[in-house]
Order: C-alpha cells, then sequence, then structure tokens
C-alpha cells in the first residue's frame, strides 16, 4: 500500500487533487474552533456531557461541544439530500428530473442546496430558542437570551453549513473522493486524539488497566474487518442475455450477474433511527422534571435495554423501506426483458421481479441486522472493556470504513487509468 501511495503522490493531477483535499480539511478544523458570539461556553460543556447530543458531536468532530460555526456540521445537508430522494419517489416531475441525466440531476442538487440552507435555519432557530431557555446555576447558554441574538445564532450558524457544503462540493469538483462523506469522516477521525489522550489518562488514574486496552483493540479490529466484509458482501444472480442478430453482426448472448449489495442502504437507516430516538429525549431535557422526564431518563435514556431494543427495530425498518425506496426490482426486471436478459429458470417479466424482490428481501434482513447490531455495539463494549470513552461508534465506525472504501476505490481508479498498480492485487 505504501509503494501504491507513493505512485499517486508521483503523479501531479492526483497529487495536486490530494493536496487540494488536505487544504479543504485544514480549513474545516480552522472553523471547528471558531465560536459562535453570544454564548456562554461553560454551560454549553456542561450541557454536553451527556450522550444526548453525541450524535451530533461526533459529525461534526467536536464543533458541536464547542458550539462553533460549524456546530450543526452538514447535517442539514444530509437530511436534505434523504428528503429529496423520498420526495423523487412520490413526486413525478421529480422523478422525471433524475431520469434527465447530468442537467436533471444539477436542478434536483440546486433544490438540495435551497433545502438544506432552509432546514439549517429552522434548526439552528429552534436550537438557538431552546438553549437560551436552559440554564445551570442561574447562567443561561445564551448570554442575551432575545430575539436579536437568536436570529444572529441561527444566521451564524446557518452560513457555517452552507460554507462546508460549498467546501464539500469543491473536494468532489477538484479534490478525491466525495467531499461531503469526506467531511464527516475528517470530523469523525479528529477525535482520535482526544479518544487515545482519554485512555491514557484511564491508564495513568488505574480505572483501566492494559488487558481492558488490550480488549478494546482486539474488538476495534474484529468490528473494522466486519464492516468492511459487510460493506462489500453482494448477491449476485446470474443473467443471461439471449443472442439478437442486427444486419451482420450479433449482439448478446454472453453471461454476466446483478449485483444485490447486502448493505444497499448505507448507514441511512442509522441515521433516521438516531433522529427518532433522541427527539423524546430532547423534549424532555428542556422540560421541567415530572412523570414524562422520569418515564424518558428510565426507559428512553442512552444504554437502557428498552432504548436499544427499540432503536434496532427502527434500524431494521429502516433499512427495509430506504432499499426499497431507491431499488425498485420491477423496473431491473423490465430493463432486463427490454434488453433480452433473462434470470435462468425465471420467465422474464413480473416472476423476475417476484424472485429479485425475494433475494433482497433475504439479503437485506442480513444487513439490517448487521446494522442494528453495529449500532447498539458501543453498550457491549464499554461492558465488557469499562470504557467509556469509546469514540468508534456503531454510526461513526461505519461512516468512517465506508468513506475510506469509495476513497480509496476511487485513487485506484486513476492509478489503473495510468496502468499503475492499485491498492486491490
Amino acid at each position: 500500500m505504501l509503494d501504491t501511495l507513493k505512485t499517486a503522490w508521483k503523479l501531479a493531477d492526483l497529487r495536486q487533487k490530494i493536496v487540494f483535499t488536505l487544504l479543504m480539511f485544514l480549513i474545516f478544523r480552522i472553523g471547528a474552533h471558531v465560536p459562535v458570539p453570544g454564548m456562554n461556553t461553560d454551560v454549553i460543556a456542561q450541557l454536553m456531557q451527556g450522550q444526548l447530543f453525541g450524535f451530533f458531536d461526533v459529525i461534526s468532530g467536536g464543533a458541536f461541544k464547542r458550539f462553533t460555526v460549524f456546530a450543526m456540521s452538514i447535517t442539514p445537508y444530509i437530511n436534505a439530500s434523504i428528503i429529496m430522494q423520498l420526495l423523487t419517489v412520490v413526486i413525478p416531475k421529480l422523478e422525471q428530473l433524475q431520469k434527465e441525466g447530468e442537467e436533471g440531476r444539477k436542478k434536483i442538487q440546486q433544490y438540495i442546496r435551497y433545502g438544506t440552507v432552509v432546514l439549517g435555519f429552522i434548526q439552528a432557530l429552534g436550537m438557538a430558542i431552546a438553549l437560551g431557555r436552559y440554564q445551570i446555576d442561574g447562567m443561561t447558554a445564551v448570554i442575551n437570551p432575545g430575539i436579536w441574538s437568536y436570529l444572529a445564532i441561527a444566521i451564524t450558524l446557518t452560513a457555517g453549513t452552507a460554507f462546508l457544503m460549498w467546501i464539500g462540493e469543491l473536494i468532489t469538483e477538484k479534490g478525491i473522493g466525495n467531499g461531503i462523506s469526506l467531511i464527516i469522516f475528517a470530523g469523525i477521525v479528529a477525535r482520535v486524539p482526544s479518544a487515545l489522550v482519554s485512555i491514557f489518562e484511564y491508564l495513568k488514574a488505574g480505572t483501566v488497566n492494559i488487558f481492558n486496552v488490550l480488549l478494546l483493540v482486539i474488538i476495534a479490529l474484529a468490528v473494522i474487518a466486519a464492516v468492511v466484509a459487510m460493506h462489500e458482501g453482494q448477491r449476485r444472480i446470474s443473467v443471461q442475455y439471449a443472442k439478437r442478430v442486427v444486419g451482420r453482426r450479433v449482439y448478446g448472448g454472453q453471461s454476466t450477474h446483478l449485483p444485490l449489495k447486502v448493505n444497499q442502504a448505507g448507514v441511512i437507516p442509522v441515521i433516521f433511527a438516531m433522529s427518532i430516538m433522541m427527539f423524546p429525549a430532547t423534549i424532555a431535557s428542556w422540560m421541567s422534571p415530572g412523570w414524562f422526564t422520569n418515564f424518558i431518563d428510565q426507559y428512553f435514556n442512552f444504554g437502557t435495554v428498552p432504548y436499544n431494543i427499540v432503536y434496532a427495530l427502527l434500524i431494521i425498518f429502516f433499512t427495509f423501506f430506504y432499499t426499497a425506496v431507491v431499488f425498485n426490482p420491477a423496473d431491473v426486471a423490465e430493463n432486463l426483458k427490454k434488453y433480452g436478459g433473462f434470470i435462468p429458470g425465471i420467465r422474464p417479466g413480473r416472476p423476475t421481479s417476484e424472485y429479485i424482490e425475494r433475494v433482497l428481501s433475504r439479503v437485506t434482513l442480513a444487513g439490517a441486522v448487521f446494522l442494528a447490531l453495529i449500532a447498539i455495539l458501543p453498550n457491549f463494549v464499554i461492558a465488557v472493556t469499562k470504557i467509556t470513552s469509546i469514540w468508534f461508534g456503531g454510526t461513526a465506525l461505519l461512516i468512517v470504513v465506508g468513506v475510506a472504501l469509495e476513497t480509496m476505490k476511487q485513487i485506484e481508479s486513476h492509478l489503473l487509468l495510468r496502468s499503475y498498480q492499485g491498492f486491490m492485487k
């Protein structure tokens, strides 16, 4: 791999892409330390001690805990993209735009940008108002609560998200890899040094021993290997194309396969489920102590058995839901029939569609159960190793491994175009 990286660095255009991407990472990390004006960071730090907003803090690379201009990270963009994908299924005009090729995709991307700004402003304004009501020892998270302070905070946070969106698109255009994914990747990886320092402090204080740390490393490596295997895993359905004679040429007649990925939905089901699970806890955090807050603390607090069960079931549900949105067996069967393809032993048309759907359901079930296990894994790892500062939580690990694999494939494609050997031999 080191030889491959050296070869990639020697190519001028590829080196330029890598350097540009690293410079964008540097700008992102600088912005993650620029505080939002008008906020009491001490109160924010005390609020962040729990697990309530841990997911957003992981994605933002600690910017949410420090409440900097990048506190919301690229989350509104992710939400806007997911909403747009769902709308393309139910709105015929958007579905037609998606099928129009490059111009249609540019139009949809423009809608996503507008949606990001709108969602970002709404989320930022709600966050500012909620923090303005939160008090610790008589101090509020917002120094001077009021409509103008709330608007200033909301505009600052929205501008930070829009700037990150612009950086992500620049990385995609001029750098290497998917820019939005790489920003999330950089935020998660930026927490590794602090996690290592925390583990070292635990060792120094005697809270954990070297055996616990070694066990944590072994579990981390095993989980990473499992995530890679599941990310690359696919069920291949054999497809045969009939021979067609057009003039003097013969087309078709070859055998190929239809790949069905085990993890078709990626990390999106986990994000959906996490958002829903955080909703009642978010509401309870801004309410006075009572039966509702006690119920949430007892049954739906992070790490409790009911929380993990509901969380896992939601992930499984959203995995099937999102897979059904992005993959349509009827369209695949129709395209196979149109180009003279068929699955051996299965009649074209509706029987083919039903067969693909049946296979897809079984494959998706395996992927959904795996996602659910990875998502609730940190609770078991904490119980086994006694180390609470586990940075490689399920969602973070899925994102890091997935983005790393996709970026590696892009670098490899650049090398193979020039007849160089890639990472995978």
